[in-house]
């Protein structure tokens, strides 16, 4: 990892962002292509039917919420940490 000081709980958060980041690329994508194939915006409408495409699209509101904080929160930690808010023992 770069900095040989890191702790375990620091590694396993950037870890945790890491992991986070790429999943949230295809979900986010995809949150994207279903909200477009509603409103048949882009020629995304050939994708799927409204009602399927509105169905996906709520599917995903879960997961993307917990990837999205599951990513936002330790990379908040690691950053106040490299901003000097939060001192290391």
């Amino acid at each position: 990892m770069g900095n040989p000081a890191m702790s375990a709980p620091n590694i396993l958060c950037l870890k945790l962002v890491r992991w986070t980041g790429w999943l949230l690329l295809p979900v986010v994508l995809a949150f994207f292509a279903t909200g477009y194939a509603i409103s048949g915006r882009y020629g995304f409408g050939a994708l799927a039917d409204e009602r399927t495409a509105l169905t996906a699209h709520k599917a995903m509101h879960a997961p993307l919420g917990i990837l999205v904080v599951a990513h936002v929160v330790p990379s908040l930690y690691l950053a106040m940490i490299r901003w000097g808010w939060i001192k290391q023992r």
